[in-house]
Parts: structure tokens; sequence; C-alpha cells
């Protein structure tokens, strides 16, 4: 096979707009309640097919795996089979998202990549067997095939469209630390559980001591998640029913009512004791005039929604004076989001 033209596509990011966790899963994953919205910050991730075999990935930043762990690898792995298409394949992924922030950097270069294969190819996998696939690689990879506002569930692989959100002014602070998601659920385990089976540290497994002071008083998991589903389908019964294409004042409606049924990120109560300076970001974002503000995924970056661009812009003046990273960017719904998803000659 000679080079075919290569191609690009931006990989965006994501945040969680609350975060349930449930208890543990036959498979050792815990069950999870989230809602994930994409934004529009992203990666570039160039893909190029040339003769020969195999899969190269090349990334300046070095603390992108260049091997098989990388969700990039997995992924194109997977659809070079499922095309049946033959090749050696580079995907260069120009970093630009934190690594380990949160923001679902790896899981949106997967999907971009896969996106650009078959751009390359001039091949499609069908909608099931891409969804399929990303979840095979990754929990939060499906949600970057729908884009805008997604419930997950399952252990997050499990990706359903929901009523779309609009677009909102949106800080993302990005504080100079990284934390282990496989880390923090370890952490989770120990903290609620006496009974929790420990596992190994070098599987994320928690010890005594690990930033694990006190064990947390939380409810049954099951009633947990049945409160969560309660919760969220009287918001989505109520969102159904707005009209988001009229005033802002209205359109704004099924955000704030989401921001009123109390959603929060479980990971921030194993987080924040552990690194304390991620909680005075959330509170510098409070402090700003977000109407919400949270730990996205496992962190570590943490986002602030605003009413406005122009009070976004204050805010990241306001956390630079604290010494803190951020910058201004803004929600996507589906539209948005799949009218900048495009895949490009380079």
């Amino acid at each position: 096979m000679l080079t075919i033209m290569p191609a690009s596509a931006p990989s965006f990011a994501k945040i969680n707009l609350g975060l349930r966790i449930g208890g543990s899963r036959p498979d050792g994953f815990h069950e999870l309640r989230t809602v994930y919205q994409t934004i529009a910050l992203h990666d570039i991730v160039r893909v190029s097919v040339h003769r020969g075999k195999g899969i190269e990935i090349r990334c300046q930043d070095p603390r992108v795996p260049e091997d098989e762990s990388n969700t990039c690898y997995r992924m194109v792995e997977r659809a070079m089979a499922g095309l049946k298409a033959r090749g050696r394949v580079v995907v260069e992924i120009d970093k630009r998202l934190p690594v380990q922030g949160g923001l679902g950097g790896a899981s949106g270069n997967a999907v971009a990549a896969l996106l650009a294969l078959e751009a390359v190819l001039n091949r499609q996998l069908s909608g099931p067997e891409r969804l399929r696939i990303a979840a095979e690689v990754g929990s939060d990879l499906p949600l970057f095939l729908i884009g805008g506002t997604v419930l997950g569930v399952g252990r997050g692989e499990e990706v359903y469209p929901v009523v779309d959100l609009p677009a909102s002014a949106c800080v993302v602070a990005l504080p100079g630390v990284g934390v282990s998601t496989a880390r923090a659920f370890g952490d989770w385990d120990w903290m609620t559980s006496p009974h929790a089976k420990q596992r190994p540290a070098e599987l994320g497994g928690a010890r005594p001591g690990d930033g694990a002071r006190s064990k947390l008083t939380v409810a049954d998991p099951s009633d947990r998640m049945k409160l969560h589903g309660r919760e969220f389908s009287a918001w989505l019964r109520s969102a159904s029913g707005v009209p988001v294409s009229k005033s802002r004042g209205r359109a704004e409606t099924p955000l704030l009512d989401l921001v009123r049924t109390g959603i929060e990120n479980d990971f921030e109560r194993v987080v924040f004791p552990k690194y304390p300076e991620l909680r005075e970001v959330k509170r510098l974002l409070q402090r700003a005039g977000a109407f919400y503000a949270s730990l996205s995924g496992s962190g570590s970056a943490t986002y602030g929604l605003f009413a406005s661009r122009s009070m976004a812009e204050r805010a990241v003046a306001r956390l630079a004076k604290a010494d803190v990273a951020a910058v201004v960017t803004r929600t996507l719904t589906r539209r948005q989001y799949w009218k900048q998803f495009r895949v490009s000659s380079f």
C-alpha cells in the first residue's frame, strides 16, 4: 500500500456535570451515573497510512504513552481489523489538553483518530460498530461519538443523548497536578467501605494513610443510584418541555434546573482532601461568579460555568492573581460539536 493522503481532526474535551459513584460491578469497575458535556477545548490528531504494517504513535508530550497502552493505538488496532484494512498507521497527537486532567483527553484522541482513519481509508464502520469498539477501549470514549449533553451509565460507557443544554461560557482551571483515576477509585473504596477489598497499589488500590484519614458516611450504593435516577428523570421530564430556541433566559432554564437538583461530583470527597489546592480553585471560581463549579471527572481540571463570557474572563484574571492557570472556553451543543468536528486533509 502506498502512502495515502493523511487527515487531521480536532479532539474535543468533556466535563462532567455531576458524577455519582455506585458499587463495584462483577467486572471490577464501578457503577456510575454522570452527565457528560463536550466543550470547545481540544487537541489535534493527525493520521496517515503508509506501506507496511503496525501502528506508530507520535507525541511531543513525554507523558503520553507511545505504545499499545495508548488509547489511539488500541482504537486504531480494532478499527483496522473492522475495516479489513492493511498498512502502517501513524498517529500524531498535538497535545494541548492536560494529561490526567479529567477532561477525557486520551479518550477524545482515540475517537478523533478513528474518524481521521476512516477519512484516510475512505471507509466507515457502522454507528453501532463504532460505539462497540469505543466501549471496549475505554469507559468514556463513546460519549465523543455523540457530543453535546450525554447521559453516561454503566461504567460510563453506556451513553444516551439527552436534551442539549444551551451553550455556556466556561472557565477551565488547570492546576499543575495530575490525578490518577484508578487511585481515586481506590481511595473511594477505602473511605466508603470498611469491608472493601484492597487492591495492590500498582493496580490503583488504596491503603490507610493515602489521603484517607477517616471513613465517609455514605448511603447504600444502590439507594444512592436510585435517588440519582429519580432526580435526573424529574429534570429530564421538565427540560424536555422547554423550547431552548426562545429567549436567552428561557433557554438557560434547563441548565439552571439541572444545577438546582444538587448535582455533585463524588470524586471531590476523596480528591480534595489529598489536593486541597483543587478545593481552593473551586472556591475561587464560585467567588468569581460561577453559577456552578466542579471537579471534572477525577480531576485535576476544575471548571466553572458563567452567565457571560465577560464574567468568565474576569474569573480567569482573578485566578491568575492566585497563580492558577485557566482558560475561557464554552460548552458545545451536539450540533456545534459536529459542525466543528471536521476531518480535513493536511
